[in-house]
Order: structure tokens, then C-alpha cells, then sequence
């Protein structure tokens, strides 16, 4: 699976994403411009330790991710992309009705208003219910709950209960 930022602007948020994408067996596809650094320094100071093993593959923009998307080739190790899922509060669809896959794209706006509204309309849109009252979820969150239910699809092995605990 893949895990993408459009344009996030937290560096910490990026780091948790990454580290979740280590846990799940994922692909993280950040897609500049970015709100931080990823050289080795800026990682190091940031104590992303486990930065260095995330399989991250960057983007110059928006419209080149994009033809990632509709089956270009990519930056190095991008690999292919299966289908898209954005994930955004004003999708219309709740994520538990995505037919998981491998190999899906799982995409996700910038920390502070999401994904650009045009885009949801062209790639359709899939929401996280909540029921509180606040507008949206933390974007490492909101990944973790996608990613975690993609991983219960794809590997049901992973989520069996074993015996007594």
C-alpha cells in the first residue's frame, strides 16, 4: 500500500506517517512543497531515528504526482500506483466502504485545510465518520486508522486471535 502527503507542513506529522508506514508495510510519497526539511540532518535533529529505513519516495508537485497516478513512471521507487483513495472530511463515502487492495493509494491534505477541494471532486473522496465537534483528525491519526484497516483487509492473518491471552 501507499500512504501519501499532499503538501503537509509538519515535519513531526510527516515522522509519525513514517514510522506508521514502517509498521503497516507501506510506501510514504510526501508531495512537495513541504512545510520542512527531510535531509539527514533536519531528520537527525528532529530524532526521526527510523527515518532512514522509511521507504519514502518525494514528489516535485502536485501535477506530478498525479501522473504517477495515472500510470507514469515516477521518481525512483515510486513503484505503481493502484488505485486512489482521498481521504477528506468533505468525502462522500465513508473509508470503510474502500475495497481494499494492494497496492491502493491512500492520500492525505495538508495539516491545516486538507486536500484542495477541486482535486477531491476530480479523484472522489472518502471520510473518517466522527461525531464530535471538531472539523477533522489529526493527518498521522487519520492515516493510522486507514492504514491499520487496509492491513486487517490485505493481512486478516495479522489480526487472528491466537489462543488465551
Amino acid at each position: 500500500m501507499h500512504l501519501a502527503l499532499i503538501h503537509p507542513e509538519i515535519g513531526g506529522n510527516a515522522g509519525n506517517v513514517g514510522r506508521l508506514c514502517l509498521n503497516v508495510g507501506a510506501r510514504l510519497h510526501l508531495v512537495h512543497p513541504l512545510g520542512f526539511q527531510t535531509d539527514e540532518r533536519a531528520v537527525r535533529r528532529a530524532g526521526l531515528d527510523y527515518w532512514k529505513v522509511v521507504d519514502v519516495v518525494e514528489h516535485p508537485d502536485l501535477p506530478a504526482f498525479d501522473a504517477w497516478l495515472a500510470g507514469g513512471p515516477g521518481p525512483a521507487g515510486a513503484g505503481v500506483a493502484g488505485r486512489v483513495y482521498p481521504l477528506s472530511s468533505h468525502g462522500a463515502r465513508p473509508y470503510t466502504s474502500i475495497p481494499f487492495a494492494p497496492g491502493d493509494v491512500y492520500v492525505f491534505g495538508r495539516e491545516s485545510v486538507g486536500l484542495p477541494p477541486e482535486w477531491v471532486a476530480a479523484h472522489g473522496g472518502w471520510k473518517i465518520p466522527m461525531v464530535g465537534p471538531t472539523r477533522s483528525l489529526n493527518v498521522a491519526n487519520a492515516a493510522a486508522v486507514v492504514a491499520y484497516s487496509a492491513l486487517l483487509h490485505l493481512r486478516p492473518e495479522l489480526f487472528a486471535d491466537v489462543g488465551p491471552a
